[in-house]
This record gives structure tokens, sequence and C-alpha cells, in this order.
């Protein structure tokens, strides 16, 4: 049985009177959605997630970290990967902070790398149109960015497809607003900017009767965490990690 240990990694961890720029600075990188937080013995007080990076817009701030704070997702080095991917849905987060028995954070799991085994050795069963999520919030090519912002802290969503007259044309992220200064100031500057000027519009998608296991390999193929689920070209829904986690027998 492989177990959080087998694919612990060194992680990030940042103290509750860092900024929150060097939050922000972090969580550019597309392996990390969440940081944690730790007391001066490298003892786990929480995390803060990329939409908490988002919540500051200025590229220099003295804001720090601490009132972004909330409880952890954490697992043991031998919980067994099923076990950590549960902690990872019951918290939603892309990760786990792996601890020893006095709570010091030892590394980390991140949904990614324990997601291609987890559906090698489970079965997958049913359509798409079972997993994924029908009540989909989206966003349009000529809405400004400050629209999309709002969505995502009122939402806490990762990413939103792009639909113009009920088709899909790209999706945008929180990663596409984290990564680019110009997207940064246009948000903070309340700028005319819209979301067709930084979404992406190569877009990865399946069908509602496609087999749920045919979304969760595109997944690992193209490594996204969203893919939209349209009929023809138009938009019927999302499936994401978690909701194929919810497939497994």
């Amino acid at each position: 049985m492989r177990t959080a240990q087998d694919f612990i990694r060194e992680i990030p961890v940042l103290k509750s009177s860092d900024q929150i720029t060097k939050a922000r600075q972090i969580l550019r990188d597309d392996r990390f959605r969440e940081v944690y937080v730790v007391d001066a013995k490298k003892k786990l007080l929480g995390y803060i997630d990329i939409t908490d990076g988002l919540r500051v817009t200025a590229t220099k701030s003295n804001v720090t970290i601490e009132g972004f704070v909330r409880e952890a997702p954490v697992a043991g080095p031998q919980d067994s990967i099923e076990q950590v991917a549960r902690t990872m849905r019951q918290f939603h987060t892309d990760s786990v902070a792996v601890v020893d028995e006095k709570s010091h954070v030892v590394g980390g799991v991140l949904l990614a790398d324990i997601f291609p085994v987890i559906i090698s050795r489970n079965e997958l069963h049913g359509p798409v149109s079972r997993q994924m999520s029908g009540n989909v919030v989206f966003a349009g090519p000529m809405d400004e960015l400050q629209k999309v912002y709002t969505m995502i802290m009122e939402s806490g969503f990762a990413a939103f497809p792009v639909v113009e007259k009920k088709r899909l044309v790209g999706v945008i992220s929180r990663r596409d607003l984290i990564s680019s200064r110009r997207v940064r100031s246009s948000i903070a500057q309340h700028a005319r900017t819209t979301i067709g000027d930084a979404m992406t519009m190569q877009v990865v998608t399946v069908a509602p009767d496609d087999p749920i296991s045919a979304a969760a390999e595109l997944i690992v193929k193209h490594d996204v965490s969203l893919l939209p689920v349209v009929d023809g070209e138009h938009l019927v829904g999302v499936v994401n990690r978690h909701d194929v986690l919810a497939a497994l027998t």
C-alpha cells in the first residue's frame, strides 16, 4: 500500500508575520495552490490559498499573512493515499501538509501527484454527466477582469469557463490573474481590461456521455484542474479532480 511518505515533497512554508506579497510569489508556481504557515519551530499553524493571494492586489504591500490563515488539511507519513485524497476532498484543497507526532511540518503531498496513481488502481464508473457540476458559474469575454476577480472572491473556485452566446470560447483561472503583473495592475486600478485579454483560448474539453475515466485521463495528460463539459460547442458543465475522485469505487 502506497502512503503519504511515498509522495512527500518539500513544500514552501511561511510565518504568519511574512507579507502577503511573499506568499503570492510562491503561489505563482503552478505546483502550489496552498501555502502552509508555521511557527518558529515549524509547527503547523494553518494555510492560505491562492485566493488569499489575490485579496491584496498591490505589487508592494505591508499586509501580513496572519489575518488570512485558516485550518489546514493534514496527514501522517503512513496514511494511505486514499486517506490523503479524502482529506483533500473534505477541505477542498489540492494538497495536504504532512506532519510528525508533534505537528511539525515535514513536507506535503499534492493532489496532482497522487491523482494518476489513485485513478490507475481504482475503477471509475459512469459517464461524465453523473459527476460533473451542471450549475456552472461562467464569465463572458467582454466582461471586465474586476468581475472575475469578484467571482473568485465570492466562490473560491479555481477557474471559470468563458462563454459567448452559449458557446465555450476559453477559460480564465486564478493562475491567469495572479501570474501577470499587467492583469494584477488592471484589477488594482479598476482598468477596463477584459477577460478575453487574459483568458486561455486553447481549452481541453469532454462530452457529457464520455466515461469519467476518459476525463480523468485528460486531466492527467494535460495537467489541468478543470475540464469544461460541452455538448457540441455549448457548455453544459465542468468536471475537476475532486469530481473524478467521487466516482471511485
